[in-house]
């Protein structure tokens, strides 16, 4: 079958000679030979060639195109005919006919772009001469973009570029032309630049030829000679002016300016020789080879890849043309990569972003290689179109520029440049300048096409511009600053979005800090750029403008950046680290996305670390083959171009830390300094720098040489003046020695030595200065001159020379110096002979052409060059490395510059604009600066950011009244207040300061009622529902008010102030709602719920701010303060995990709010229920519940009526702590504390007096006084406050205490509290156990009280108290060794409390009576000022009062009650403890320490428990209530007759009698309840009754005792006192009754009987008569009548001797632990009542019996028995007392 291809070329060939013959027989009316028209001819011989074959690819391209080249060619074809055959051979290069594989295509393609290059035609008329350019254009454009393209030379190339360049240029042709010959050129342009990859792939791949073959001359192939007109000027010969007038492409272009440089381009593609063309491929490829060469190669060593540079490679012929046939060459066979890997990266072709594929072939013909196009056609091209954009030249338009700037933008876009040293050199010197020229032209279009070009420029090779970025960066804040009329507001705001572009390259902004901020000589950019932002982010007139938000916006970028890290960094570090290459790609992934990854792998591998230059290959693993491979081998480039970065001097890794940035910083000021300095006076600059220690002391010249050569900044003039001074010669040879003149001829090293420094005006000087340069030179360069004056001579000529060419002042008087002239003058100079002619030829062309600039002194251009020159010798220098680090390095250092002005601009532009979308914009930066600075850990920062933000809430700022209205209705404060909550709750952990503004906000919440109600609701006690609200209830009137001034204040108010009382506006409401909504969604709540996730620290902040608010005139009031105080208890609460670290903290403050009160208010009573509160909550805690029970003695330190007022909150707060926690009780000291509150609060007497905090002491500070310290005072309480010693104690001659020691009474330094005050400390500290303390006398025990100082109580408190009391005593898991005894006494304070029906509140009750409904009223609302707001915290909110009024008809009942429930836990006690302390002796038996051993036995259970108890009772039996009275007696007499009582022995008998019943039966003698006469006898009656049982049951141990007599003649006192204590019969009849049986019991038992005496009976007989005869003398007669009675009066001799042996004082005997009885008791003046107990260091203490009363055999007791003298005196006979006998009543010891 025939090729179809074959048909195409036959129709289009069909075509062409139609319209030939046509054209033809038009023009002269012949038939054509087609034999001898060499045009027909032609077509005729390919017919006939392809009518012989079957496939076209069976002859050569050349073959089938050579005729339609020939018609393009011909001068003699019309237009119309030149464009059918053009459109002819682009369908074939369309239709792909020419295989780009053939031997052959290359030789057609060069053919091919010559002829369509050439092309003549003659013209008809413009528009169909237009339409031929066009298909060459057409024709150009797809020759140059289809894969056969890619055979075309650099010539070729260069000629196609110029063709179209000519049409684009061309002002006479159409628009529409030159524009679509603009866009050719874009299409061009493109490819030639994005195929830099594809010849530095072959260059990689080409093998290693040698050197000679490499620089071979290559010939042009030469073109066949067919019907060719060459012109002389390159183009077409001129036709006759009337056919060819506007059609010679070639004729005068605006190129002509380009003619005579010999490499350009217009003269490469014009010159009609060879030479032309081998001028650009000589002139530009071998440096561009040698470049490429450079740039790639890499030491052949194990382990590098192999960059073998490509160029004409001779390839036999045989050799196929494909890219697979092209050996792999590698110099190293040990090379990293394996032939198969180095295979998949070489063996691929370069298909181009438009398709085109790349096969690179060369094809040798006659001995002559044509080498397809690459870096020298490219730079040819780069370096015209950067002459396009120079503004200074005249030849260049705005459409020429802007055409240039519009190509360098596709060029820049499409390559990477930086590997091509050529096409870089020119980037950083003619681009570079060009475009920071253009911006100063005021035409916008070409300055914005600046700016694009810049950024492309400096996005991908700032590497390798440092100081030209430094240049861009200045040139742009000039413009922003700008304060110039002319400069247009669009420029400015252009500048910013090239700044905000800038700024958001990836590690852009840190490079630019690293790079210039932290480098000695450069500006500080990064710091006076953000400067410049923030300042121009703040409107002047008050209104933003887009620069305004453009200077924020790149503001923002480095905070989005850092942001977008830390997020980043945040994710990293929870997931996993190390995640290999395939398992980032889905399984389902085809092959060749797995190559592309192993390709990536590759790159890796080879790398083993990818710099941040390579990384930007690899941002997106999807992108697809072709861009990979190419940037894969581009990666292996940079990885072989360097081994490792390039670090700066200054830093010492290419990495430095933040410290070592933060030190040349530093340095870098004090170096400014210094300059400022050198710059107005050197010697100061020089030693302020020494001073420094920047340089050394004394003074290096090397040093300082040195740093005068590299510090740019100093003053060239002042340099000068410095180095020629006479006192530094030495210097000014270290300075000379710091030029490198080496290989340099004079003039060059004399203009590097010039522009150094100014050169003074003084010839000395001059001549020091040049004579030390010319030795220098003439050293180091081998001495050319015959001697050194030659040299001196020549450089004062060249510096003449420089002054006659250049100097105006000179040039106006002389013509200048020609070079004959110059030569002249130095004739015979070199030592009698002449210099080099030629060189010094070329000494004065270099001085004319180029000034030897001096510097400071010039102006325009020539400064300008001057300064771009030294800009570019620094850039090459190692000053110029430029630092390249990953995104996100120096994060920490930048946003610590950054924060400041971007925090003040967005607060600006926040508060200033009124769109939703830059406020969100504003509140999104103010997150993101937030969440940074909490990443890292930038407290200042945060507390900043919050500070400004409260700010803009209107919360602190507006009164309470107005704020719901205006918070409402201010939709921003709205946004802010959230965004406020949302980073507290987000970011709580860094806040610290900015706690204090967000609890402000917080307390005007409260103020203004807009908080949640379970903000507001807190716990109480007393309350019914156990909540209580901190904000008061609105009353319109107070509630003392009448109705009727109520009334007649509603009708004196006016109608304006009437409908203000109406009621709030619906906008008022809705604004209110708003509000409401707004705080709900801040949820302030969840600040303190969620502070259990806060840092310590910030935790400690937040409670500090809570703490500072305290009640004072101005700012905070009472309910502020309440409000305060509760937030900071549910944080505890809530915190209670960690509370030990934060406990010292709430304690001291609670202590300073309840200690301190001097009267009671709102604030102390919560104050109180949140100690209690935190108490129930943290018992439970281990680690902290004793500090908590410590802490409860703060309430004990309270002034006493403060506690009394908020007694009841106390009681009930105490029964729930119980209730909850009394198993968590258990050190001794702990009960001690929660009982003497219980005794308190509910019986009123007042705290131990340890625990009050006396004013006057300036050195108790109870806000520091810890709990360890109060705990010190227990040890005296516990053992002798309890209201009794045990007699043990009392009959034990060591007087130790029993007690376990205290657990907290412990060093208090090893406690870790602060200890203030030491002298206190000690003061109250317990003496050594040894002794007892003397602080605390001995409480009378011979008293049923317990002599307590009771004050008033409250009836709901005391019942409380009771209850708790009940709880305690009822569950026997409660009661244990550490609280029995005080439990106890508790039970015996409240005895005394209720006494009576608690007569002693009832007494005052009017004085304490206060209104509990006015605690609840609100205040009216506050008036704006803080001072009237602000009123005395006590007159603001009395506390809540508790009113007995309500209970005055049920007191009564409910003390009868109390008193019933206190007598049964006793008798329960008392029942109880025998079995209780022998469960407990059990238990303990395991403890061997006797100290702490629990014993049963019965005198402890006596001395601990029965008779406290029984004293208890008794006290009770005394009650004025006579149900009480009745039923105390029932269990008294129960009590004392209870089987457990019978294991007493005789010295706890006798203490039964000395301390219950005689005190029992001293105290029924008062009058206690007069209005009851009858129930009082009664109760006389039965406890007379009563002592005689207990007498007469126990008698028998009783008759053991030393003391019996004493203790029989103390009841028969008794019974005399209650013969006469009743005004009926029934104590008369009763009480014989009682003696007669206990002295017949007696008699029987044979006591009054005694075998020595002379009369059968004992003293005691004798004595009991001589007393029973006082009252009943007839009694002996009545019972013994048969007996032989002595008289009672027996004399004066008989009562002395029994009476002083019984009573006679023997205190200087007794070793008593008690002070001494005075040694005349009988004159011991009597108490004025029993109820106040009698001084207790005076009992009398008896001498035991003689021997001659003792009973039964019983030896002798050794100890005394202590009498309350107040018994004694009460009841001893009338031989004791001085006086005599009373005769009435009124003398018995009554209280009236």
């Amino acid at each position: 079958m025939v090729d179809k291809n074959i048909y195409i070329v036959q129709g289009e060939i069909i075509t062409v000679v139609s319209a030939i013959k046509r054209n033809s027989r038009w023009n002269t009316h012949t038939p054509l030979d087609e034999e001898q028209d060499p045009l027909l001819s032609s077509f005729s011989h390919l017919k006939e060639t392809l009518n012989n074959i079957k496939e076209l690819s069976d002859v050569e391209p050349n073959v089938f195109l050579r005729p339609f080249l020939e018609v393009v060619r011909s001068e003699d074809t019309t237009g119309p005919i030149t464009g059918l055959a053009l459109t002819s051979v682009n369908k074939f290069l369309s239709y792909g006919l020419i295989d780009a594989n053939h031997e052959a295509a290359a030789e057609a393609i060069e053919n091919m772009a010559d002829a369509v290059t050439h092309a003549r035609f003659v013209g008809t008329d413009p528009a169909s001469d237009e339409v031929v350019l066009m298909k060459i254009l057409q024709v150009l454009r797809t020759l140059l973009l289809t894969p056969v393209g890619a055979h075309l030379t650099n010539e070729s190339v260069c000629e196609i570029m110029q063709s179209c360049f000519r049409i684009c240029f061309e002002v006479r042709l159409s628009e529409l032309l030159r524009k679509s010959a603009e866009h050719t050129l874009v299409d061009m342009v493109q490819l030639l630049f994005s195929s830099v990859f594809y010849w530095f792939q072959l260059k990689m791949r080409a093998g290693g030829m040698s050197e000679s073959s490499k620089w071979k001359k290559q010939k042009r192939l030469p073109r066949p000679p067919h019907h060719m007109v060459r012109s002389a000027s390159g183009g077409l010969e001129q036709a006759p002016p009337t056919t060819l007038s506007n059609n010679n492409l070639t004729g005068e272009t605006p190129f002509s300016k380009d003619l005579s440089v010999p490499d350009s381009m217009a003269s490469s593609m014009s010159s009609p020789t060879d030479s032309g063309l081998d001028t650009c491929s000589k002139a530009t490829s071998r440096e561009d080879l040698t470049d490429l060469d450079q740039s790639s190669s890499v030491a052949t060593t194990p382990g590098t890849l192999c960059c073998l540079s490509f160029c004409g490679r001779q390839v036999d012929r045989a050799q196929s043309a494909s890219v697979e046939s092209i050996p792999e060459v590698l110099e190293d066979r040990d090379s990293v990569t394996e032939q198969s890997d180095s295979a998949s990266i070489h063996d691929m072709d370069y298909v181009n972003p438009r398709g085109v594929r790349f096969t690179p072939q060369q094809t040798q013909r006659d001995g002559a290689a044509l080498i397809p196009y690459g870096l020298p056609c490219l730079r040819e091209l780069f370096r015209f179109l950067i002459s396009l954009t120079n503004p200074h030249d005249r030849h260049n338009t705005d459409a020429m520029m802007h055409m240039g700037l519009q190509l360098l933008t596709v060029a820049l876009e499409a390559a990477h440049i930086a590997p091509y040293q050529s096409l870089l050199g020119l980037v950083k010197d003619e681009l570079c300048r060009h475009l920071f020229q253009l911006l100063n032209v005021d035409r916008m279009n070409l300055c914005t096409a600046s700016i694009r070009a810049c950024f492309l420029l400096f996005e991908s090779m700032r590497g390798h511009l440092k100081f030209q970025l430094e240049m861009y960066l200045k040139r742009l804040m000039d413009i922003i600053t700008s304060e110039n009329m002319k400069m247009p507001y669009e420029m400015k705001e252009m500048a910013l979005e090239a700044l905000v572009q800038l700024w958001r390259i990836p590690s852009f902004v840190t490079e630019l800090y690293i790079n210039h901020d932290c480098d000695f000589y450069c500006s500080n950019l990064f710091e006076d750029l953000t400067k410049l932002l923030s300042k121009n982010a703040f409107p002047v007139s008050g209104q933003l403008y887009t620069t305004h938000l453009l200077s924020l916006e790149a503001l923002l970028t480095v905070i989005d950046s850092t942001e977008a890290h830390c997020q980043a960094k945040v994710l990293n570090s929870t997931a996993q680290q190390d995640q290999s290459a395939e398992t980032v790609l889905a399984e389902g992934e085809d092959k060749t996305r797995r190559r592309q990854n192993h390709l990536v792998g590759l790159v890796l591998l080879t790398s083993g670390q990818v710099s941040s230059r390579t990384g930007l290959a690899f941002r997106s693993i999807a992108m697809n083959e072709i861009e990979l491979k190419v940037k894969i081998v581009f990666i292996l480039f940079l990885l072989a171009e360097k081994k490792e970065p390039t670090k700066p001097q200054r830093f010492s890794s290419c990495l430095p830390d933040s410290q070592e940035l933060l030190d040349i910083r530093n340095k870098k000021k004090l170096l400014n300094s210094g300059t400022e300095q050198f710059n107005q006076k050197p010697k100061k600059g020089i030693q302020f720098l020494q001073e420094k220690g920047l340089l050394s002391s004394p003074m290096d010249n090397n040093e300082v040489a040195q740093w005068l050569r590299e510090n740019p900044r100093l003053d060239k003039k002042q340099i000068g003046e410095f180095i020629s001074d006479r006192k530094h010669m030495e210097l000014l040879d270290s300075f000379v020695n710091t030029f490198t003149f080496q290989g340099l001829r004079i003039d060059e090293a004399l203009r590097l030595y010039l522009e150094a420094f100014r050169l003074p005006g003084e010839a000395p000087v001059i001549h020091r200065l040049l004579e030390t340069f010319t030795d220098t030179w003439h050293k180091v360069n081998g001495s050319p001159f015959m001697t050194n004056d030659a040299g001196f001579a020549l450089a004062y000529a060249v510096i003449m020379l420089n002054t006659d060419q250049h100097n105006n002042n000179v040039r106006k008087q002389n013509i200048p110096m020609t070079v004959e002239q110059f030569k002249k003058n130095l004739k015979g100079v070199n030592g009698n002979t002449d210099f080099d002619q030629d060189m010094l030829e070329d000494i004065y062309n270099a001085i004319k052409n180029d000034e030897i600039v001096m510097p400071d002194e010039q102006s325009g251009l020539v400064k300008e060059n001057y300064v771009w020159s030294v800009l570019l010798h620094r850039g090459a220098t190692s000053e110029g490395v430029f630092l390249h680090v990953p995104a996100g390095s120096y994060d920490h250092d930048l946003f610590t510059m950054t924060w400041g002005p971007t925090i003040a601009a967005l607060s600006y532009v926040f508060d200033k604009s009124l769109d939703d979308a830059i406020i969100q914009k504003a509140i999104a930066g103010f997150r993101k600066c937030a969440m940074i600075s909490a990443h890292y850990g930038f407290s200042d920062v945060f507390d900043n950011l919050i500070i400004s933000l409260c700010k803009f809430t209107t919360l602190s700022s507006e009164s309470a009244e107005n704020l719901p209205t205006v918070f409402g209705s201010n939709g921003k404060a709205q946004v802010a207040a959230k965004t406020v909550f949302h980073l507290a709750h987000r970011h709580g952990d860094i806040l610290r300061e900015g706690w204090k503004n967000i609890m402000d906000s917080m307390l005007q919440l409260f103020r203004a009622e807009l908080l949640p109600k379970a903000m507001v609701e807190v716990e109480d006690f007393v309350e019914p529902n156990g909540k209580i609200s901190l904000q008061r209830e609105e009353t319109p009137s107070n509630r003392g008010e009448s109705a009727v001034l109520s009334f007649v204040n509603w009708l004196t108010l006016s109608g304006a102030e009437q409908s203000g009382l109406r009621g709030p506006s619906t906008e008022n409401q809705e604004a209110k709602q708003a509000a409401m909504l707004c705080i709900k969604q801040c949820d302030p709540e969840k600040l303190i719920t969620e502070s259990k996730f806060l840092q310590l620290e910030s935790l400690q902040e937040l409670m500090k701010a809570l703490i500072s608010v305290t009640p004072d005139e101005e700012t905070y009031d009472e309910e502020d303060a309440a409000f305060c105080l509760e937030m900071l208890l549910r944080i505890v609460m809530e915190n209670r995990d960690r509370v030990s670290c934060v406990w010292q903290t709430v304690r001291d403050h609670l202590c300073h709010l309840c200690v301190q009160a001097s009267e009671s208010c709102f604030l102390v009573e919560r104050a109180v229920v949140g100690l209690i509160r935190l108490a129930i909550r943290l018992l439970r805690r281990e680690d902290i519940s004793s500090q908590v029970l410590l802490s409860l003695r703060l309430l004990l330190m309270m002034k006493p009526h403060v506690l009394a007022r908020v007694s009841r909150e106390v009681a009930y707060g105490l029964h729930e702590l119980l209730k909850t926690n009394a198993a968590n009780i258990h050190c001794t000291d702990d009960w001690f504390t929660l009982f003497s509150l219980i005794e308190c609060i509910g019986a009123g007497i007042k705290p131990p007096a340890s625990f009050q905090v006396t004013s006057t002491s300036p050195d108790i500070d109870t806000g520091a006084q810890s709990d360890s310290e109060l705990s010190s005072h227990h040890h005296s309480e516990v053992s002798l406050d309890r209201g009794y010693t045990s007699d043990s104690e009392v009959y034990t001659e060591h007087g130790k205490s029993r007690m376990p020691r205290s657990v907290t009474d412990v060093d208090v330094a090893s406690s870790g509290w602060l200890v203030v005050g030491k002298d206190d400390l000690d003061i109250n500290k317990v003496p050594a156990s040894g002794s007892k303390p003397l602080l605390n006398p001995l409480v009378n025990q011979y008293s049923l009280t317990l002599g307590q100082d009771m004050g008033f109580h409250d009836t709901k408190s005391l019942i409380k108290c009771v209850e708790s009391l009940s709880f305690i005593v009822r569950d026997a898991a409660h009661v244990t060794p550490e609280n029995f005894e005080l439990c106890v006494k508790a039970i015996r304070v409240f005895v005394e409390a209720s006494l009576n029906g608690g007569y002693r509140t009832h007494e005052k009750k009017k004085n304490h009576k206060y209104d509990s409904q006015k605690s609840r009223v609100r205040r009216k609302p506050r008036e704006k000022e803080g001072a009237s707001r602000r009123a005395k915290a006590s007159s603001q909110r009395p506390s809540r009062s508790h009113s007995d009024d309500e209970e005055d008809e049920g007191v009564p009942a409910s003390y009868h009650t109390v008193s019933l429930q206190l007598l049964d836990l006793m008798h329960t006690l008392h029942t109880r403890a025998a079995s209780i302390y022998s469960s407990w002796a059990q238990e303990q038996r395991h403890l061997e320490v006797a100290g702490k051993k629990i014993e049963a036995d019965s005198q402890t259970l006596w001395t601990s428990c029965w008779c406290p108890l029984l004293q208890g009772i008794a006290w009770l039996c005394c009650d004025a209530r006579r149900q009480v009275r009745m039923q105390a007696l029932t269990y008294l007499q129960r009590a004392l007759l209870v089987h457990d009582l019978q294991t007493l022995d005789a010295v706890e008998w006798e203490s039964c009698f000395n301390k219950v019943l005689f005190p029992l039966l001293t105290k029924l003698l008062d009058n206690i309840s007069p209005a009851d006469v009858g129930g009082m006898e009664e109760t006389r009656m039965r406890a007379c009754t009563l002592l005689s049982k207990v007498f007469l049951q126990h008698l028998s141990p009783l008759l053991s005792l030393p003391t019996f007599a004493a203790l029989w003649l103390t009841i028969l006192d008794f019974m005399d006192k209650y013969m006469h204590a009743g005004s009926s019969d029934l104590l008369l009849e009763a009480i014989p009754e009682s003696l007669k049986n206990m002295l017949l019991v007696m008699d029987t038992a044979g006591i009054f009987h005694s075998v020595d005496s002379r009369t059968g009976y004992s003293d005691l007989w004798e004595i009991t008569w001589e007393r029973i005869n006082c009252f009943l003398p007839n009694l002996r007669e009545e019972l013994f009548k048969q007996t032989v009675i002595p008289q009672p009066g027996r004399g004066p001799h008989t009562t002395p001797a029994s009476i002083k042996a019984l009573f006679s004082p023997i205190c200087s005997q007794a070793p008593s632990p008690v002070p001494a009885a005075p040694t005349e008791p009988k004159t011991s003046s009597r108490p004025a009542s029993p109820q106040d107990p009698p001084p207790p260091s005076s009992p009398l203490i008896l001498q035991p019996l003689a021997s001659h009363l003792q009973v039964g055999g019983v030896p002798p007791m050794s100890l005394p028995i202590i009498l309350n003298p107040a018994l004694i005196e009460a009841s001893s006979p009338v031989p004791l007392l001085p006086a005599p006998r009373p005769t009435d009543l009124s003398d018995t010891p009554e209280v009236k």
